[in-house]
């Protein structure tokens, strides 16, 4: 359980530093917290009570109380959204911290690297693409 754990902070850790790079208000410490909470949780639901319950439901939680964490995050200012690429990188950091704790950590390593694509490369290619970056997000 410690391994695991260590891995979701870990894999989160990689989201957040793309993240405080680019300069964005939740960076490191958050997307660490948010995996190593979703982890913690799944495992505790799964463990922590004798085997009794659906661990699946805390699963479905833990997806929901991260999309209200995330929402804090979008603001709209002069019809521009701001925070929706770090609202759903918290999304997904959540999720593979949850993939972390059911053991499927090739499956999180593999989403962490597919994240990274998803916010480096992407962007690159839509910067040329549309000849200008995307709306600012983050």
């Amino acid at each position: 359980m410690i391994v695991r754990l260590s891995l979701a902070g870990a894999l989160g850790m990689v989201i957040g530093m793309e993240r405080t790079y680019r300069a964005k208000t939740a960076g490191i410490r958050t997307h660490f917290l948010v995996a190593l909470g979703s982890a913690l949780f799944v495992l505790v639901s799964r463990y922590g009570f004798g085997g009794v319950g659906d661990p699946g439901r805390v699963a479905a939680q833990v997806v929901s109380g991260i999309g209200f964490l995330g929402a804090g995050t979008i603001i709209m200012q002069k019809q521009v959204i701001h925070g929706l690429t770090t609202a759903a990188g918290m999304w997904v950091a959540s999720g593979i911290g949850m993939a972390c704790a059911t053991g499927l950590c090739l499956v999180a390593v593999i989403a962490t690297v597919l994240a990274l694509v998803g916010l480096e490369v992407l962007g690159l290619f839509n910067k040329v693409i549309r000849g200008r970056p995307e709306e600012p997000v983050g």
